[in-house]
């Protein structure tokens, strides 16, 4: 059975039908929002989870931003190709007023491409 699904945009579980969410990627969605979303050391459990893309926030939107943010996600999703869950890690970054868009597509262990959208504040 999978982990309850967590929605990347309101960060809460997912309810359907009255009852909790089913991760859709078999746990693989859950552990990439938790990586991309958790600043790198605060989670007590392991220090090691999580991104820097918090330190960006109160960046300027120029193109080194993007650049450090798509080599960010990719360091806190390399765990994931290391341990078997994930064969290849994809990032593109695009800006968007005020924010940076991220989209994220992993290859499966299963080598099913899953993609995955996130975005920070910048500027």
């Amino acid at each position: 059975m999978s982990d309850t699904y967590i929605d990347p945009i309101s960060a809460d579980y997912v309810q359907s039908a009255g009852d909790l969410a089913r991760d859709p990627a078999d746990g693989l969605a859950n552990a990439v929002y938790l990586r991309v979303m958790t600043p790198l050391g605060s989670w007590w459990a392991d220090t090691s989870l999580g991104s820097r893309l918090h330190e960006l926030q109160r960046e300027k939107d120029v193109p080194r931003v993007q650049r450090l943010a798509v080599q960010f996600v990719q360091q806190c999703l390399q765990p994931l190709v290391d341990d078997g869950r994930a064969l290849a890690v994809d990032v593109q970054a695009e800006h968007a007023s005020g924010r940076l868009n991220l989209l994220v597509t992993i290859t499966d262990a299963g080598q099913a491409e899953r993609t995955f959208d996130f975005f920070i504040k910048v500027g």
